[in-house]
């Protein structure tokens, strides 16, 4: 085998920082920040704070391989830290501060943390359970000695004391593009949550395909804002990402409500923002409320759960607002499929563009797709047949931290996602639902996910979700758990007299519940696991009718 004769330079999380320094020095990093004040500085300053930062860990004993938590929103502290754990050699994790307690403690644990930095915000958080992290050595909080709090944590450090002594001298170790960077834990449904361990090869390559036209078509021209959080995924790879381009960044802090994202899209110009359906609910609620709009922003990424049609028709009806599909989880750093339309689909009318956009993308470059049957065989890529999507490609994970969960992939290679999807020609793909989702009535499937958006369409609906309760007869039927829009006005009959010319009669939910608010799981999902476990109990009228 012949060899070719080009340099072997690695792939490294700290060179994206570095050009974005060399090349758009100027180009600004904004944050809201906990303490009040919104926090402006440059690329070429976030890399000698990076710097820095890097001395700070190695004057606290953080060695190759240490992993180092964060308990943080996004911020540019969050963002220093991202590039200096990282950068040394160490691994950034990224903890969720919705976990409950003791998955917290479960986490820390099962990663062995040395070192937890934590925003003013969580510091609570981390005193309740400090005394069950055997492994942690000590916190650092985020913010400077005037608004140090009180606290009962032990070995505790103020974050600009220790970087106030160090120096910004420090020259990036030459690692194997392969160490591993940064660990992210699955939000676990089931069972106990599992980490996924990227390296830095594959967030490089990852950021790589994000930028790319047909993905997310970042450039330094962009003003990004980042409302999915860092410690989603590592916010989809957008702090890695953006300074790839050289990207203006905008991090909202911990004031994610609808007149704060908006305030800040507006004075900051941003023209490209990401997030899930929940924000993106709020912030749409704030601007019907207040009459403002958002006329700067020209692209929403939606993922982390299906955008109901109601909301795409929203942002772009009303807001003139192009909004993109997006597709992933934790295993796939997250990117696997984005809704960007081809040429051809300029042909098409607004009812067959939006038909496409509903669904969760296309393939792009570095992500295999393909779905499988019961049996393991691949089936056709018609838009029609539907099995399990299994994915694969140089950002996908291999294996769970410390072999968790045992093999995970096929003798392929594959990895089982857990959704049922389609594919069509073009390359798009729909989820019609998790595995574990999926209604299974009579010998038939009813996709809870299709469901749901059809109830979001009927007027006075706030939010929904579709969960399969037991039947007698049928195995499983549909149950409509809905919150209605302020003022509004909503029986279960007008609900089922929408549906009535929407779906098949066999899709119709058996019955309709009314709740205050849906529960939802750390990642902003709603929980069907808790829903499943709130209504196990009730009884559907047709099962009664069927001697259930």
């Amino acid at each position: 085998m012949m060899h070719g004769l080009m340099m072997d330079s690695a792939l490294s999380i700290p060179s994206l920082l570095e050009y974005a320094a060399r090349y758009h020095g100027d180009n600004e990093i904004v944050s809201r920040t906990i303490e009040g004040p919104i926090h402006r500085y440059n690329y070429r300053d976030a890399r000698a704070r990076s710097k820095q930062l890097a001395n700070v860990l190695h004057g606290l004993g953080v060695g190759q391989g240490d992993r180092v938590a964060t308990l943080a929103w996004n911020g540019y502290r969050h963002f220093e830290l991202y590039y200096a754990i990282s950068g040394i050699g160490a691994v950034c994790h990224t903890l969720n501060p919705r976990l409950f307690p003791d998955q917290l403690v479960y986490i820390v644990n099962h990663a062995e943390d040395a070192y937890v930095f934590v925003d003013l915000t969580f510091v609570p958080i981390l005193e309740a359970v400090h005394d069950k992290l055997p492994d942690v050595r000590g916190f650092v909080v985020m913010t400077d000695e005037d608004h140090m709090p009180d606290t009962a944590l032990p070995n505790v450090h103020c974050y600009e004391t220790l970087m106030a002594s160090a120096d910004a001298d420090y020259r990036w170790p030459d690692l194997d593009e392969r160490t591993a960077a940064s660990l992210c834990y699955t939000s676990g449904t089931t069972g106990n949550p599992k980490g996924t361990l990227y390296s830095h090869r594959s967030t490089v390559l990852h950021s790589w395909g994000s930028c790319m036209t047909d993905t997310l078509g970042l450039s330094s021209r962009s003003t990004v804002l980042p409302i999915v959080p860092m410690f989603h995924a590592n916010a989809w790879g957008l702090p890695y990402s953006v300074p790839m381009v050289g990207a203006k960044m905008v991090f909202p802090g911990a004031q994610l409500d609808g007149a704060s994202v908006h305030e800040l899209l507006e004075t900051e110009d941003v023209d490209f923002t990401a997030g899930v359906p929940t924000v993106w609910l709020m912030l749409l609620n704030y601007l019907r409320e207040s009459g403002k709009r958002i006329d700067g922003v020209d692209t929403v990424i939606i993922g982390g759960s299906a955008a109901p049609r109601t909301m795409i028709e929203a942002f772009q009806k009303e807001l003139d607002t192009r909004v993109v599909h997006a597709w992933g989880m934790t295993e796939t750093s997250p990117l696997g499929t984005v809704g960007t339309l081809k040429k051809q689909h300029d042909e098409l009318t607004e009812e067959e563009r939006l038909s496409l956009q509903l669904k969760q993308g296309r393939g792009i470059y570095g992500v295999e797709l393909r779905i499988v049957d019961e049996d393991g065989n691949e089936l056709p890529r018609d838009g029609e047949a539907f099995g399990e999507l299994q994915v694969r490609g140089p950002w996908v994970a291999s294996a769970y931290f410390k072999n968790e969960g045992g093999e995970i992939l096929d003798a392929e290679g594959w990895f089982s996602t857990g959704d049922v999807a389609t594919l069509d020609a073009d390359g798009f793909m729909q989820i019609t639902d998790r595995s574990k989702d999926v209604i299974k009535s009579g010998g038939e499937w009813i996709s809870s996910i299709d469901l749901e958006n059809e109830v979001m369409s009927c007027p006075g609906v706030a939010e929904a979700a579709v969960i399969g309760l037991p039947h007698p007869k049928w195995d499983e039927r549909p149950l409509a758990v809905i919150v209605t829009a302020a003022g509004a006005e909503l029986s279960r009959e007008d609900v089922l007299a929408h549906l009535e010319s929407r779906v098949a009669k066999w899709w119709l939910p058996d019955d309709v519940v009314f709740v205050d608010e849906l529960p939802h799981t750390a990642t902003g999902k709603v929980s069907k696991l808790t829903l499943r476990d709130r209504f196990r109990d009730h009884v559907l009228p047709t099962a009664v009718a069927a001697g259930g």
